[in-house]
């Protein structure tokens, strides 16, 4: 199993798990049908976001939360969809990659998929 260190090993694991996504059938249309996804800019977003994540490199320029609340005002994003979400990443990081980094992009996904819950779920109640 190869260890997770290059930007090159994150835009495999962003593609191969957005692969997942976009099949599922309880959170890919989310992606395809409510917001649209327009890939071309989204998986460079995506490259970014977890390079500086894992790697600290801060080549990620956006507001993640922020671009979740409109879509959460379309669609209810609920606790099961970032259950999925978070299942999809584990498996897609597992089945490609080991060591630190690939431990440390599970640990910070979950951590991702717990604030974006609360966040979707408290924004629906306000």
């Amino acid at each position: 199993m190869e260890k997770l260190e290059s930007r090159e090993d994150i835009e495999h694991l962003v593609n191969s798990f957005y692969a997942k996504v976009i099949k599922d059938e309880t959170i890919g249309f989310f992606f395809t049908d409510i917001a649209k996804v327009k890939w071309d800019k989204h998986l460079p977003k995506m490259y970014s976001f977890w390079e500086s994540i894992l790697f600290g490199q801060m080549t990620y320029k956006g507001n993640p939360m922020g671009a979740h609340f409109p879509i959460n005002e379309l669609q209810a994003m609920e606790q099961k969809h970032f259950d999925r979400w978070l299942g999809l990443w584990k498996k897609t990081v597992e089945e490609n990659f080991a060591g630190e980094y690939a431990d440390m992009a599970i640990y910070k996904a979950e951590n991702i998929a717990k604030l974006m819950a609360f966040k979707m779920d408290l924004a629906r109640r306000l």
